[in-house]
């Protein structure tokens, strides 16, 4: 078994909140909600029958994604309609508190920039050192997720794969409520690796002094990090262009590393390389086409991070799909370890979905076929066979590695939320 030091430092930013965990068809059931007539993609929610709309445009793709309710008092009275169904669970949530937490599992050495109440505080591992406010006067924010299952129905609609909606109705002035100990704290810490993640709490809010402020308040504090220390971005679901036009041009250009699923990457992709966004991609890509995003991405990126002053070269990648993990590097950086990196993130995706740490194989199966190509692009495309003694593969190409590995994917459903979070962060491990 591979061994991290327990002398790797990570620090990791910003926030933490509760999330409730919905049945979304015991929901659906209970107040006899029925499905819209035309699902729609709207950029924030203001009543429960927007909520419906929206919710059935991304429950009919089995894409994972979520919105801001821009309408405070009705998320609290879908908050309470949730509490009081018989499978509806709070944990602990917030993407930089669920890489904190797993970033220790794996033996890391970690510091969490988040602010929070100490109730919310218990829910974290001790290990864990926590840079924020104490909210004792306060009560921490809440995300409703309502999951789903593969195959579940709603009037005529049907899920093509297990996943889940979000809802928030965060307030602008909880934005990165941390990030001023957090900054503090790091010149001291000095970590070998800066995670940011979460930044899809301050999607759709409404533009306000607050928020543009404490979003360039981050990205003035990325560019102060020393170059000892690398820098991971971990992407979010955005449906405010304004707030994906921010990553690009104030966060990517300072980073090292970029982790995100299908839909995000495909998002991603389109802006950079059309100008234009696509609310949602197919719910399971193929392999060329993730590569070939995977490539136009890493390109377009280190090209605009050479023209921004104290600007870092994008060496790495990882792509996180239901079907297969992909890992992209440099080969002249520092990262290593990427096959291993490629097969621990699998595993992880299983023991995750399943909520077990032990492999049951009756439980899993494998969505990647035999074969598969590299690239639509027949002049140079490879034709590689998965090896059931060796599945993950690698090769080269101009300048940097590419890791892929089929996921066993869990049959057995238990938990969606988080998933990203807990494989990116266990593939970064062994990679520092």
């Amino acid at each position: 078994m591979f061994q991290i030091s327990p002398n790797i430092r990570v620090a990791v930013g910003l926030e933490a909140w509760l999330d409730m965990f919905v049945d979304s068809s015991e929901f659906l059931t209970k107040y006899g909600l029925q499905p819209p007539d035309e699902p729609a993609s709207l950029d924030v929610l203001d009543s429960q029958k927007d909520l419906l709309k929206v919710f059935a445009h991304y429950f009919q793709m089995g894409a994972s994604s979520g919105r801001y309710m821009t309408n405070r008092s009705q998320f609290w009275t879908l908050v309470n309609m949730s509490s009081v169904l018989p499978n509806s669970k709070w944990k602990i949530g917030g993407n930089a508190v669920l890489m904190a937490n797993r970033l220790v599992k794996e033996g890391c050495d970690v510091m969490l920039g988040a602010s929070m109440t100490n109730g919310l505080k218990t829910q974290i591992n001790d290990k864990v050192r926590v840079v924020g406010q104490n909210l004792s006067d306060s009560v921490d924010e809440c995300h409703l997720l309502f999951e789903y299952k593969s195959g579940q129905q709603w009037g005529h609609y049907s899920a093509p794969r297990a996943n889940r909606f979000r809802v928030h109705s965060n307030r602008d002035e909880r934005i990165f409520y941390s990030l001023e100990k957090f900054r503090e704290e790091l010149p001291r810490y000095q970590p070998h690796l800066l995670i940011i993640a979460g930044l899809g709490m301050v999607d759709s809010i409404p533009v306000s002094a607050t928020k543009t402020g404490r979003m360039k308040a981050l990205q003035t504090m990325l560019t102060t990090v020393s170059n000892e220390t690398r820098v991971h971005f971990e992407m979010s679901s955005y449906a405010e262009r304004s707030m994906l036009d921010f990553v690009i041009g104030s966060i990517l250009p300072y980073t090292d590393s970029l982790g995100m699923n299908e839909q995000e990457l495909a998002k991603l992709y389109t802006v950079l390389q059309h100008g234009n966004t696509t609310s949602v991609s197919e719910s399971r890509p193929g392999l060329p086409t993730v590569l070939d995003q995977m490539r136009t991405v890493y390109q377009l990126l280190r090209r605009k991070s050479e023209a921004v002053s104290s600007g870092r070269a994008l060496t790495r990648i990882h792509t996180h799909t239901l079907a297969f993990q992909v890992i992209l590097t440099d080969r002249n950086s520092t990262w290593k370890n990427t096959m291993t990196a490629a097969a621990k993130a699998s595993l992880t995706s299983y023991r995750h979905v399943c909520q077990s740490d032990h492999i049951n194989t009756t439980k899993a199966m494998i969505l990647m076929g035999d074969a598969y190509s590299t690239s639509h692009n027949q002049e140079w495309s490879r034709k590689i066979r998965l090896k059931p003694d060796s599945p993950v593969s690698c090769w080269e190409e101009y300048g940097y590695e590419i890791c892929v590995s089929p996921v066993l994917v869990c049959t057995e459903v238990v938990r969606t939320a988080g998933g990203g979070d807990n494989v990116s962060s266990a593939a970064i491990a062994v990679q520092i």
